[in-house]
């Protein structure tokens, strides 16, 4: 199984909220022996959707092949506004030079969702990264994680995701690697 992790956010710090989240699930899930790449939007290059080039950028050719060539997606997105950034949107909007293959878009490809955001919205840019999974043909999880930012931590210094968190990250990796909704204890 290959697994992308779709970092949605533009930060570049090294220690960044998007980073660290992004580098949890990459260990866990390489920890499950699933192939796992992380794409960072920030450092891709990925230019404004522009449907009149006569030639597809070679920044849209490598994310199409990385979104594609996994059966499992994580994407990850800070709340902005309301939603997700307009910068992951344009990504994605990128896989309509997919439109004429046998399978399309993120044809039945699984997609895990989190969302972080400094008040309880989060859900929001959960509900418009599942609108736009189902429109690229994927499989929304029916788990998904909207982060209270200020709970993902342990505390205001670290960078240890908490214990609220991990349990929640685990679980959405679990569902996502197996396929299937365990009950807890």
């Amino acid at each position: 199984m290959k697994a992308i992790i779709f970092n949605g956010s533009l930060e570049r710090r090294t220690l960044s909220t998007s980073g660290l989240i992004s580098d949890y699930f990459s260990e866990r899930l390489k920890t499950l022996g699933i192939h796992t790449n992380i794409f960072t939007l920030a450092d891709s290059g990925i230019p404004l959707f522009d449907v009149t080039l006569n030639k597809t950028p070679l920044a849209v050719e490598r994310m199409t092949q990385m979104f594609t060539d996994a059966d499992l997606h994580i994407w990850l997105a800070p709340l902005y506004h309301g939603s997700i950034p307009g910068v992951m949107k344009n990504c994605l909007d990128w896989l309509e030079v997919t439109a004429n293959r046998y399978e399309p878009y993120l044809t039945d490809k699984t997609v895990g969702l989190v969302c972080w955001a400094d008040g309880l919205q989060a859900m929001q840019g959960i509900n418009a990264m599942d609108s736009i999974a189902k429109s690229l043909r994927a499989w929304p999880l029916p788990f998904s994680v909207p982060i209270v930012r200020s709970s993902l931590f342990t505390d205001e210094q670290s960078t240890q995701i908490s214990d609220l968190y991990s349990d929640k990250f685990d679980k959405l990796i679990s569902i996502a690697a197996s396929k299937k909704i365990a009950i807890s204890d």
